[in-house]
């Protein structure tokens, strides 16, 4: 773990809400000269702490406006069988999320599709196919209430 200063902390909340935002307007919000914050921006995309930058996409304006959770459980839970599982669905660009489990289910998906058919025929065509799926069990969600990438630095 990498210690933080007051600083840092300041950076990475205002990198989480604008990630195009200026070295100018950034060393202006956090108190500090260019210089210095574009090094500690730099310190915290070395040292891993800042992953990488990314464009947040509306899915529904890119007709993917249906976002399911399913929860797959597998024959067995042996480490060959969770890796294929987890390799297969590395492949699966509809599945947007995938946690390994402790609990009812093995694995937690978050699976974004156009509509309920789309994920249907993903589900029967992909998901049900990879070899050692003893179930799929989906919920849908009927409100979004809170979404975000923003970690409470």
């Amino acid at each position: 773990m990498v210690k933080l200063d007051d600083i840092d902390r300041k950076i990475l909340r205002e990198l989480q809400k604008d990630g195009r935002i200026s070295n100018l307007e950034l060393s202006e919000k956090v108190g500090l000269s260019p210089s210095p914050c574009l090094r500690r921006v730099r310190m915290l995309e070395d040292t891993g702490l800042i992953e990488r930058y990314v464009a947040v996409v509306n899915p529904a304006r890119v007709g993917l406006g249906l976002t399911v959770f399913a929860r797959v459980s597998l024959i067995s839970q042996d480490a060959a069988s969770t890796d294929h599982f987890a390799r297969c669905v590395m492949s699966l660009p509809e599945v947007i999320e995938c946690h390994l489990m402790a609990g009812e289910c093995d694995f937690l998906l978050r699976i974004v599709t156009r509509d309920l058919d789309a994920y249907r025929a993903f589900q029967v065509e992909h998901l049900t196919r990879i070899e050692g799926v003893r179930s799929v069990k989906t919920d849908i969600p009927m409100q979004r209430i809170k979404l975000t990438s923003e970690l409470p630095v």
